[in-house]
């Protein structure tokens, strides 16, 4: 991979409840790829994950969601869990934020539930794309073509099933968003 993302701003947006390993290795191989990663949140100072059904580690907050530009940033990651994507679809400030992205055309990469925001940001129909299995149906509704795939690419967004997806979801994102750099 290289430093083949070098110059290139990642927004990463999550709320309490997201799925750990959705956040950390994803921007692992963004940055060793050369990516400048930001965790943007609704929370102020520190963001609560999870794995699977307990807490795990908190992380630090980057950027509060309030004072969060979507034009400073040139790819958007959604990492999934169920209550993390569930908080942030009831937000207005972040369902601007993803539907800021993606009518500027700018890649995004959403995996497991993580779709779910998309859904409410109206950044799914007409597209292909695949989620955690629980969420078809919500997507389906919203006007996608669901696959049941690893990994979806279709123009700007790449969507991914489940934790174990995380290594070729990783290599799709980080080709996506190097071919996208502003």
């Amino acid at each position: 991979m290289g430093n083949s993302l070098n110059g290139v701003k990642v927004a990463i947006l999550v709320a309490n409840g997201f799925e750990q390993v959705e956040l950390e290795k994803p921007r692992e191989a963004l940055e060793k790829a050369g990516a400048k990663t930001f965790v943007i949140s609704p929370e102020k100072e520190q963001v609560q994950g999870w794995n699977h059904f307990d807490k795990a580690d908190m992380f630090p907050v980057d950027i509060n969601l309030k004072e969060a530009q979507s034009e400073d940033f040139d790819a958007l990651l959604l990492p999934g869990g169920v209550i993390n994507p569930d908080q942030l679809r009831q937000s207005e400030e972040a369902i601007d934020f993803v539907k800021k992205f993606n009518q500027a055309g700018k890649p995004m990469a959403a995996i497991c539930h993580g779709p779910w925001l998309l859904i409410n940001a109206e950044a799914v129909k007409g597209k292909k794309v695949t989620s955690y299995s629980s969420i078809k149906i919500d997507l389906i509704n919203a006007g996608a073509n669901w696959i049941d795939e690893p990994v979806v690419c279709d123009q700007q967004l790449i969507t991914s099933r489940k934790p174990d997806d995380i290594p070729k979801f990783n290599e799709a994102m980080i080709q996506l968003f190097g071919t996208k750099k502003s």
